[in-house]
């Protein structure tokens, strides 16, 4: 790990990137130095070819993260949260490539909860709460809440999230299909690891191509789809990768992947 005065813990072991959101003291909210350190960190985690997969968390047990640090806002670093290449937190609509978690350790509230929904898989410690309380404070989700919730949950709990801005806790963010698992606090980063361990374990190019695809499902249409589709299709069957998966399994061993 860096330094752990650093407002962005990142490290690699086993292929699995671990990123921390370090401001326990303001929940986790980001500021400007904590923007630009999250982008640096996913720049580093997309560049990395030993890291297939990423969790990000936050430090403590208190708070995943409280969204924009509105002291830092009021203060004028605004225009400094929002980065042209990755959105608000350098992270919301950063062009990714790989898989990365949320390991919800507390509360995500605001940007923080724009930052789970910009995940891929979710891992929330019972504790947790998550909600969207922009309407509260006279502004609203402008980094992706309003359009991304209703796609991940039903249409009507997203409008009541987004019109009354209450929370929901874990339990309930589970039930409407927003987080994969919930589990004990003292075991959330366990878990999420685990997790992470069962998408490394799969052939990381087909993964990313599989991502790209899931993505782009509510964004384009069929046709267009079917184009990416065979596009991807030529890409992954001439990788070492698309050969060593159907010998590993003839073979009846475990197949070792090389990302080529």
């Amino acid at each position: 790990m860096a330094e752990s005065q650093s407002p962005l813990l990142y490290d690699v072991a086993d292929r699995i990137a671990t990123l921390v959101i370090n401001r326990p003291e303001q929940r986790n909210a980001i500021d400007a130095p904590t923007a630009r350190a999250i982008q640096a960190a996913v720049d580093r985690f997309e560049s990395d070819e030993e890291a297939w997969v990423g969790i990000i968390t936050g430090a403590g047990d208190r708070a995943f993260c409280a969204g924009m640090d509105l002291k830092a806002f009021a203060a004028g670093q605004g225009p400094e949260l929002m980065d042209a290449k990755g959105g608000f937190a350098g992270l919301i609509s950063y062009p990714r490539t790989k898989p990365l978690i949320a390991a919800v350790n507390g509360a995500a509230a605001g940007g923080g909860c724009e930052i789970v929904l910009a995940c891929d898989l979710v891992v929330a410690a019972e504790h947790a709460v998550l909600g969207l309380p922009e309407v509260k404070r006279g502004i609203f989700a402008g980094a992706g809440g309003c359009f991304r919730l209703p796609r991940a949950i039903p249409r009507v709990r997203a409008m009541e999230m987004l019109l009354t801005g209450d929370p929901i806790d874990a339990r309930s963010a589970f039930e409407l299909g927003l987080v994969n698992r919930v589990v004990p606090g003292e075991g959330l980063m366990d878990a999420a690891r685990e997790f992470a361990r069962r998408v490394r374990d799969n052939a990381p190019l087909a993964v990313r191509e599989t991502l790209a695809l899931a993505r782009a499902a509510f964004d384009l249409s069929e046709k267009e789809l079917w184009a990416r589709n065979n596009q991807a299709w030529e890409r992954i069957n001439r990788t070492e990768d698309a050969r060593e998966g159907p010998l590993a399994f003839a073979e009846k061993r475990p197949p070792r992947w090389k990302a080529r």
